[in-house]
């Protein structure tokens, strides 16, 4: 079961990413027999500068490109089911240049990229995986025509060009990754959406009865990290409240958090329940950014709010 949610993350995490900088398809399907890509990213722009934020990752993105995150180590025949997908991308892609009658062009075919927390040296050598040199450690290219990387996310060195991937390994690999996104300057582009999104599987996983290990670890690592974050949008709220009264700014501080968070959880609110929610009290919302974590649909917090209103 929490291989799913991890799945899921990984999906939403690396839309969240690309998404400034190319189209996404998450999923995407192919073939009669249906089988999704996880992401299908085409650039944009190959020049976009901008990618360097995202360091490796962004690397990865001046090319269109199918991403496979794994939480467990790819097995064989994951691989190749990997492989498959690229195949049907590849013919769907030769289809319309026939019915186009055009050529196709060896850039408009995706890269694969399979990312796994591990890979043995028998998958490796199995698949011809073999390390390029203006690569770091951990990226394995298949053959030419495969158009096929295999990334090793605990051989990635600890730098901040490989943050973007590390926070999809797991164990210390991903806790390490973890440390150094919450080191990010506040107003770093991807901080934010980045916690936003842990927070969002921390709240997944904490309702899993039989959690792993690692994730419980997890779950335990960002927990106080959600805390600082709710402390610091108080601390925006104070600040704010020096021009528009104290009580005022600490309810629009405490609001922006919340409503963030919700939004990530479920989508797009509706508008009676933003209204509700900007209506609360201060003492309310606190209590509130305190069980949201704990709601799994939106009818939680309706329940939530109806007591809330019930008791006034």
């Amino acid at each position: 079961m929490t291989r799913f949610i991890h799945d899921q993350f990984s999906k939403d995490y690396l839309e969240e990413l690309l998404k400034p900088y190319g189209e996404i398809q998450a999923p995407s399907r192919v073939a009669a027999e249906v089988r999704e890509i996880d992401v299908l990213f085409s650039p944009f722009s190959p020049q976009n500068a901008s990618l360097e934020t995202l360091g490796l990752l962004g690397k990865m993105a001046t090319k269109p490109a199918i991403f496979e995150p794994f939480r467990n180590p790819a097995a064989k025949e994951e691989i190749c089911d990997c492989l498959l997908k690229l195949l049907e991308v590849r013919s769907a892609l030769q289809r319309e240049a026939n019915r186009n009658k055009t050529s196709i062009q060896n850039i408009e075919v995706p890269q694969l990229w399979i990312l796994t927390p591990t890979a043995s040296s028998t998958i490796l050598s199995g698949f011809g995986a073999t390390q390029k040199p203006d690569w770091v450690a951990g990226v394995y290219f298949l053959p030419e025509y495969l158009r096929t990387v295999i990334v090793a996310l605990h051989q990635l060195p600890c730098t901040q060009e490989t943050l973007w991937l590390r926070v999809l390994g797991r164990g210390t690999v991903q806790k390490q990754a973890i440390d150094e996104l919450a080191a990010l300057p506040a107003n770093h582009p991807f901080r934010k959406v980045t916690l936003e999104l842990l927070y969002n599987l921390q709240k997944n996983l904490n309702i899993n009865q039989q959690i792993e290990t690692d994730d419980r670890e997890l779950v335990m690592r960002l927990a106080p990290l959600y805390q600082e974050d709710r402390e610091k949008a108080r601390q925006e709220g104070q600040q704010l409240g020096k021009q528009q009264g104290k009580q005022e700014g600490q309810q629009q501080g405490e609001q922006q958090i919340i409503l963030r968070l919700l939004k990530r959880r479920f989508g797009e609110l509706e508008l009676s329940l933003i209204g509700q929610i900007q209506g609360l009290s201060t003492d309310e919302l606190e209590s509130l950014g305190d069980v949201l974590l704990d709601f799994s649909k939106v009818g939680d917090l309706e329940v939530w709010l109806r007591e809330k209103a019930s008791q006034q």
